[in-house]
C-alpha cells in the first residue's frame, strides 16, 4: 500500500496459475496423512528407521499468530515428549527480529521418534534428473534457515528436542507431478542469518531517531510520504526487487542519482570510494581519480581495452 501511494507500485507476486498449481502440489506431497512426504523424508534422510504408516497430525488452530504460535510451540513439545512420528501442517513460528515478533509459516515440520525436528520445504518448481535450479534451491535454504532459527528457540526449552540443520526440499519429479526430493544443509544460511539478525537495528532505535511527526500513513500526499521515506536511510540493491514492496521506488531514486548501488552489491564493492555511475565513468576516462588507486587503475586499463577492442573492430580486424 504505501508503495502504491508512493506511485512506485511492488509490479511482481506469484501468479494465480502458478499459485494454484503450487498448492494442489503441495495437498499432493501432504495426502493420506503425508504418508508420502514421510516415506520421501526417511529415504532421503537415510537410517535404519522404516517409513512410519501414520504419524500424529495436531490441530494448530487457535485465534491469531501468537496464538498458532504458541500452540504450535505446545504440539512440538507434546509431539516429542509421546516419542512418536508426528506432522506439523504449516505451523506458525515466532522469531524476534530488530526487537519485534516475526510470525513465520513453513510448509511442514516433522517430529522424529528420537526428538529431532525437521523442516519440510515444499516448492512447485521441477527437480530434473535431482537437479533443480540453483538459484531456486538457495532460495528455499535461505528461508529455511530463518524456520530452523525460530525452531531452535523453541527447542531449547523442550527437553530431548533438537533440531535437524538438514531441511527436506520437495519438488515435483522431472516434467510430472510426482514429488521427489533431497536433502539441503542449511548450516552456512543458518550462521549468515543468525549474525545479520544480531547486527539489525532495532525498531525503537529507528522510530527514535525519525523526525517528530513522521507518519507512513498510506493516506497521506505522496509528497509528505516521500519525505518520510527518505527519513530512513536505505541501501538499495538490485536483491530487494524480490522481496521489499519499497524497491522499486528506492530503484527509481538510486537511478536518478546516479549511485552504484543500483547495479548491484558485487559492483558496489569493487568500485571502493567511487559511488556514482558518473564518477566511474569519469575515473575511467581519465577526467577524475587518483591514478595509484588500484580501483581507478582497473578502470582505466578497461576503457584501454574496451577501446582497443571497437578500434580492432571498426578496422575490420576479427576478435579473438
Amino acid at each position: 500500500m504505501l508503495a502504491t501511494a508512493l506511485g512506485s507500485p511492488a509490479a511482481f507476486g506469484q501468479s494465480q496459475f502458478a499459485f494454484v498449481r503450487g498448492n494442489a502440489f503441495e495437498a499432493k506431497v501432504k495426502a493420506d496423512g503425508g504418508t508420502e512426504l514421510l516415506r520421501l523424508l526417511v529415504e532421503r534422510l537415510g537410517g535404519d528407521a522404516d517409513a512410519p504408516a501414520t504419524a500424529e497430525v495436531p490441530d494448530l488452530t487457535a485465534a491469531g499468530p501468537e496464538g498458532r504460535a504458541a500452540r504450535t510451540a505446545l504440539a512440538l513439545r507434546e509431539a516429542t515428549a509421546a516419542g512418536g512420528w508426528a506432522l506439523l501442517d504449516h505451523p506458525m513460528l515466532a522469531l524476534e527480529v530488530a526487537g519485534s515478533p516475526a510470525y513465520l509459516e513453513p510448509d511442514a515440520v516433522v517430529v522424529h521418534p528420537d526428538g529431532t525436528w525437521t523442516v519440510v520445504e515444499i516448492k512447485s518448481f521441477p527437480m530434473i534428473d535431482s537437479s533443480a535450479d540453483a538459484a531456486k534451491v538457495g532460495a528455499a535454504a535461505r528461508q529455511s534457515a530463518v524456520y530452523v532459527l525460530a525452531l531452535e528457540r523453541i527447542a531449547a526449552k523442550t527437553e530431548g528436542a533438537e533440531v535437524a540443520h538438514r531441511v527436506l526440499l520437495v519438488c515435483p519429479k522431472d516434467f510430472s507431478n510426482l514429488p521427489t526430493a533431497s536433502v539441503v544443509d542449511v548450516r552456512k544460511q543458518r550462521a549468515v542469518t543468525s549474525r545479520q539478525l544480531t547486527r539489525l537495528t532495532r525498531v525503537e532505535d529507528i522510530a527514535a531517531a525519525l523526525p517528530e511527526g513522521t507518519t507512513f500513513d498510506p493516506g497521506c500526499s505522496p509528497e509528505e510520504l516521500g519525505t518520510a521515506v527518505e527519513a530512513v536511510p536505505a541501501a538499495y540493491a538490485p536483491e530487494c526487487l524480490a522481496a521489499c514492496e519499497l524497491a522499486f521506488h528506492c530503484r527509481s531514486k538510486a537511478r536518478a542519482e546516479g549511485a552504484v548501488e543500483s547495479l548491484g552489491r558485487s559492483v558496489r564493492g569493487e568500485l571502493g570510494g567511487l559511488t556514482t555511475v558518473a564518477g566511474v565513468l569519469a575515473a575511467a576516462a581519465g577526467k577524475e581519480g587518483d591514478p595509484a588507486d588500484p580501483t581507478v587503475a582497473a578502470l582505466r586499463r578497461a576503457a584501454a581495452l574496451r577501446a582497443e577492442a571497437l578500434a580492432g573492430v571498426e578496422g575490420g580486424v576479427p576478435c579473438r
